[in-house]
Protein backbone atom coordinates (compact mmCIF):
# COMPACT_ATOMS: atom_id res chain seq x y z
CA UNK A 1 0.00 0.00 0.00
CA UNK A 2 1.32 3.42 -0.95
CA UNK A 3 1.61 6.15 1.66
CA UNK A 4 -0.78 9.08 1.19
CA UNK A 5 0.55 12.62 1.01
CA UNK A 6 -1.12 13.48 4.31
CA UNK A 7 0.53 10.57 6.10
CA UNK A 8 3.90 11.38 4.52
CA UNK A 9 3.76 14.99 5.69
CA UNK A 10 2.80 13.88 9.22
CA UNK A 11 5.63 11.34 9.25
CA UNK A 12 8.18 13.92 8.09
CA UNK A 13 6.99 16.42 10.72
CA UNK A 14 7.32 13.80 13.43
CA UNK A 15 10.85 12.94 12.30
CA UNK A 16 11.75 16.64 12.12
CA UNK A 17 10.57 17.33 15.69
CA UNK A 18 12.08 14.21 17.28
CA UNK A 19 15.71 14.26 16.25
CA UNK A 20 17.81 13.82 19.37
CA UNK A 21 19.48 17.24 19.38
CA UNK A 22 17.14 19.99 20.54
CA UNK A 23 18.69 22.55 18.18
CA UNK A 24 17.87 20.37 15.19
CA UNK A 25 14.36 19.77 16.53
CA UNK A 26 13.81 23.52 16.52
CA UNK A 27 15.41 24.14 13.13
CA UNK A 28 13.91 21.21 11.21
CA UNK A 29 10.64 21.06 13.13
CA UNK A 30 10.04 24.76 12.70
CA UNK A 31 10.76 24.57 8.98
CA UNK A 32 8.49 21.55 8.59
CA UNK A 33 5.60 23.29 10.35
CA UNK A 34 5.97 26.35 8.15
CA UNK A 35 6.47 24.67 4.77
CA UNK A 36 5.58 20.99 4.45
CA UNK A 37 1.83 21.41 4.01
CA UNK A 38 2.36 23.37 0.78
CA UNK A 39 5.50 21.56 -0.38
CA UNK A 40 5.61 19.78 -3.71
CA UNK A 41 6.86 16.20 -4.04
CA UNK A 42 10.39 17.28 -4.96
CA UNK A 43 10.62 19.38 -1.79
CA UNK A 44 9.30 16.51 0.31
CA UNK A 45 11.92 14.22 -1.26
CA UNK A 46 14.70 16.75 -0.55
CA UNK A 47 13.54 17.26 3.04
CA UNK A 48 13.40 13.52 3.59
CA UNK A 49 17.00 13.23 2.34
CA UNK A 50 18.02 15.89 4.88
CA UNK A 51 16.27 13.96 7.66
CA UNK A 52 18.32 10.87 6.79
CA UNK A 53 21.52 12.65 7.85
CA UNK A 54 23.06 12.64 11.35
CA UNK A 55 22.16 15.55 13.62
CA UNK A 56 25.77 16.52 14.31
CA UNK A 57 26.47 16.79 10.59
CA UNK A 58 23.24 18.70 9.94
CA UNK A 59 23.99 21.21 12.65
CA UNK A 60 27.50 21.88 11.34
CA UNK A 61 26.13 22.33 7.81
CA UNK A 62 23.17 24.53 8.76
CA UNK A 63 25.33 26.69 11.04
CA UNK A 64 27.93 27.18 8.30
CA UNK A 65 30.72 25.35 10.14
CA UNK A 66 31.13 22.88 7.28
CA UNK A 67 30.00 22.51 3.67
CA UNK A 68 27.12 20.08 3.10
CA UNK A 69 27.14 17.39 0.44
CA UNK A 70 26.01 18.81 -2.92
CA UNK A 71 23.01 16.47 -3.02
CA UNK A 72 21.34 18.17 -0.03
CA UNK A 73 22.97 21.62 -0.15
CA UNK A 74 20.04 23.43 -1.83
CA UNK A 75 17.52 22.13 0.73
CA UNK A 76 19.82 22.94 3.64
CA UNK A 77 20.31 26.45 2.28
CA UNK A 78 16.52 26.95 2.26
CA UNK A 79 16.20 25.64 5.81
CA UNK A 80 19.13 27.70 7.13
CA UNK A 81 17.92 30.90 5.46
CA UNK A 82 14.43 30.45 6.82
CA UNK A 83 15.77 29.82 10.32
CA UNK A 84 18.06 32.88 10.19
CA UNK A 85 15.34 35.24 8.96
CA UNK A 86 12.80 33.91 11.45
CA UNK A 87 15.19 34.66 14.30
CA UNK A 88 16.09 38.23 13.31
Amino acid sequence: MEETREIRVKRLRMRAWHRGIKEMDLILGGWSDAHLAEADDATLDAFEAVLAEADQDLYSWVSGQADPPPSIAPMLARIAEDFRTARL
